[in-house]
């Protein structure tokens, strides 16, 4: 269950957040602290690994879709529950939508079609992580394979335990990597690193992915990672919102775009942003010595 902000005026908000109160079959949404803009989205299938069903594949786009629309959401951490982050896609399970598409008729055509639209929409439902205006925090422990790195290719921060591993499996299981990590890891760990987890399939561990740029800060322990993780999100939900949802929005818009184009938009973005009062909050704190008071979304 998710806790919130009870009784908001904006209907939005207050739909939103009955809708997260009514809970999830394969996460956990939480806001532990109300004081704080911090939401967890929790794998939450342990006795599978937490390994991608069609449910949650239907649920990531949901709960990710639901806190952007929640006005006291400001920051994200998507964890795992059990001793692993997440197995990858679940094979061989009831309503699985690659089965079900490629078994449809007898027209290799129809079952290419059928096939093509599932990949899109599971694909659509790893971006729905990157789509989300707050900033999303990924925190690793144990294993992270396939469909797993693929989830975490797609937040803005990763962060992981000295425990935590990370293996590209697809070429293993003699297919192409098809949710987003062949697209994102090149811009996350550069194309040579990304084309040696890819082609051998090979394990890396904690420090390894540090090395190369996978995530960003290794935490020696679970306890550690979830206290440190914590604290980067409150440190971002304690900032202004448009400048950090404008952060996270031209930060994705410059990665796909040449830099004359992403100056661009980031120069057309600050033309209506730097009008905010959240701008003269800020100055007027530094020059007062204070904590700045930022505006609600």
């Amino acid at each position: 269950m998710a806790g919130g902000d009870r009784g908001s005026s904006d209907p939005a908000a207050a739909a939103a957040e009955a809708e997260l109160r009514r809970g999830f079959e394969t996460l956990a949404v939480a806001r532990s602290d109300t004081s704080t803009g911090v939401y967890e989205v929790r794998l939450n299938r342990p006795a599978q690994r937490n390994a991608l069903s069609p449910a949650a594949f239907a649920e990531i786009p949901r709960a990710m879709s639901l806190l952007d629309r929640l006005p006291t959401a400001r920051a994200v951490v998507l964890s795992a529950a059990g001793p692993h982050f997440c197995a990858g896609i679940e094979l061989g399970g009831p309503g699985n939508p690659l089965t079900a598409a490629s078994s449809k008729g007898s027209d290799p055509v129809a079952a290419a079609e059928g096939l093509r639209r599932a990949i899109l929409e599971m694909q659509d439902a790893l971006t729905a992580i990157e789509r989300c205006r707050k900033p999303v925090i990924a925190a690793v422990h144990g294993a992270c394979v396939g469909g797993g790195v693929d989830v975490v290719a797609a937040c803005d921060i990763r962060c992981c335990s000295r425990d935590a591993t990370f293996v590209l499996k697809e070429v293993d299981m003699a297919i192409v990597a098809d949710l987003g990590g062949l697209q994102r890891l090149p811009r996350i760990v550069g194309y040579g690193n990304a084309a040696d987890l890819a082609l051998t399939g090979r394990r890396i561990t904690a420090m390894e992915a540090k090395e190369m740029g996978l995530v960003s800060r290794v935490f020696d322990s679970k306890k550690e990672l979830d206290a440190g993780v914590a604290k980067i999100a409150k440190e971002i939900a304690e900032k202004s919102a448009w400048a950090v949802m404008g952060t996270k929005a031209v930060l994705l818009r410059s990665r796909d775009v040449t830099v004359e184009q992403g100056l661009e938009h980031v120069a057309t973005w600050n033309a209506a942003m730097l009008r905010s009062n959240d701008l003269k909050e800020a100055i007027g704190a530094f020059l007062e010595k204070r904590k700045p008071v930022f505006s609600k979304l």
